[in-house]
């Protein structure tokens, strides 16, 4: 699978070096910005290198962005949005471009997934039965929701006649994380162009490689130029440069809380742009004692464990009641040493390597806040191999919710195991963090699952299961994990603006 060196790289892994032996590499194709419709070289020349998290090897050379490269690609969404007819097409014609993109990027799930596997250490196999044909169903739930945009007839007082128009916000700003590089680019594209928005996307600098490549499938599918812009950088840089530009009407941004804030920060102090932030998580999995024991082994497993722990919503918290505590502890520390740890491109592995070797030193310092302040490690806690950035599945116990490995988020598969009496105690355990994201709950009484999932202060809650996302399910935080809704309809209002027309009417009759 060596490159045919589009775009200039000209070589497999983008460091003219061979891949060590049994490490696949896929074809690198797109590593330049897309601005206008063309793939371009930065304006000061600048690269960067995105790495094989399995080997820390160089995989490709990506122009690097920065404040003069956002400049122009903001100007071309800008005359695009102004001047071009995506906006101004009908809801329908936009969304017949839409579903063909989806059935391009399904086209190529395959070339896709590796990309997503080499950039970001994600499994091969999850890629092409999870994360791209999540990203197609997505985009065609929007392309569907396109010819669907409505305002409302007022009944205004007077001799007025009024109503609303639901338009599109302008030029949108989209900053997205290395975790999920592709449901997280069609999470936020996807609305904005069903509401006629044209988009200017950051892709993490850990992850480039598909949402460039996401670029060049949309202008196959006959998205016009300007519409779709993807500027590689990094966020002190071309990250600011879009949340602080003045020409940016809405930005979308999931990542951290604390560059949330930074973000809401240049917002105010630019032009008031709106934002949406989807932030960090500290999530609880509250098992209960009515629970099967084995089935509740196996989800916490998947809740903390899944995508190497570099998830959002990660049920890292794990609170079991007393009667069942013992024996869940013992079975799930069986369960987190038959994880198995191994190349994303082994059908075989459950879990690949951590993103960069910056998570990875970030994770083991967890690990090693966990064990300074006294939780007891019964398992994991070390790297997994040699070369890479790969980590031990990992389980603490005696953990208490002062602790750092309780209240931070770590993004990382480390689990913090808990014991709990009462469902009055665990609520207010599982409500003592500035997070809001998600929670999970596993029990077989009705009664107990609704009074849980009222109480507790997250966007959303799953019962007896984890992880199960749809189109159609809105989905954000509360408190620190931030404000505005992905997914569902809910979503497209964030790119919409609302207009009310009221005309006067002198010669009605009603008034």
């Amino acid at each position: 699978m060596a490159s045919n060196g589009c775009n200039g790289n000209g070589n497999g892994n983008g460091n003219g070096k061979a891949a060590p032996a049994g490490v696949v590499v896929p074809e690198i194709k797109f590593t330049k910005l897309f601005i206008n419709g063309e793939f371009v070289d930065a304006a000061s020349g600048k690269t960067f290198d995105t790495r094989d998290p399995r080997t820390g090897d160089v995989l490709a050379h990506v122009a690097e962005a920065d404040k003069a490269d956002v400049d122009l690609a903001v100007k071309s969404a800008r005359d695009a949005f102004e001047h071009g007819k995506w906006p101004r097409m009908s809801g329908y014609e936009r969304g017949r471009i839409m579903s063909k993109l989806a059935d391009l990027v399904e086209q190529h799930t395959e070339e896709l997934a590796a990309l997503d596997g080499a950039d970001a250490g994600k499994l091969l196999l999850l890629g092409k039965i999870i994360d791209i044909p999540a990203a197609t169903q997505m985009l065609r739930y929007y392309a569907g929701a396109a010819d669907k945009i409505h305002g409302d007839v007022l009944r205004v007082s007077g001799r007025y006649q009024g109503y609303t128009l639901k338009e599109p916000i302008g030029v949108v700003g989209v900053i997205i994380p290395w975790n999920f590089p592709t449901m997280m680019f069609f999470l936020k594209v996807s609305p904005a162009l069903a509401a006629g928005c044209t988009v200017v996307v950051k892709p993490a600098e850990q992850t480039p490689l598909s949402a460039l490549y996401y670029a060049h499938l949309a202008k196959m599918a006959g998205v016009p130029d300007g519409v779709i812009n993807v500027v590689p950088g990094f966020g002190p840089t071309a990250g600011a440069a879009l949340a602080s530009h003045m020409d940016v009407d809405s930005v979308a941004f999931t990542g951290s809380t604390e560059v949330g804030r930074l973000i809401m920060e240049s917002a105010a102090r630019s032009n008031l742009k709106t934002v949406s932030l989807e932030l960090g998580g500290k999530s609880p999995l509250i098992i209960f004692d009515d629970a099967d024991v084995d089935m509740a082994v196996n989800l916490s497993r998947l809740a903390v464990f899944f995508n190497k722990g570099e998830v959002c919503v990660a049920g890292s918290r794990v609170y079991v009641q007393e009667g069942i505590y013992d024996e869940f502890v013992k079975k799930a520390v069986e369960a987190a040493r038959s994880w198995k740890v191994g190349d994303p491109f082994d059908v075989t592995s459950n879990m690949g390597p951590q993103v960069d070797k910056d998570q990875f030193e970030r994770v083991l310092k967890y690990i090693e806040h966990g064990k300074s302040e006294g939780a007891t490690l019964l398992t994991g806690g070390k790297p997994a191999a040699d070369k890479g950035y790969y980590i031990e599945p990992t389980i603490f116990v005696d953990v208490t919710e002062d602790m750092k490995i309780a209240q931070e988020e770590i993004f990382g598969p480390v689990m913090s195991l808990m014991k709990f009496k009462t469902v009055d105690e665990v609520i207010e355990k599982a409500n003592c963090t500035r997070y809001g994201l998600a929670a999970g709950i596993v029990t077989k009484s009705l009664d107990v699952a609704n009074r849980v999932s009222r109480s507790v202060r997250a966007g959303t809650v799953w019962v007896n299961c984890y992880f199960a996302f749809d189109p159609d399910a809105p989905f954000g935080g509360y408190k620190m994990s931030g404000f505005g809704r992905d997914q569902g309809l809910a979503a497209m209002d964030k790119y919409l603006q609302v207009k009310s027309v009221i005309t006067a009417l002198p010669d009605s009759p009603w008034y």
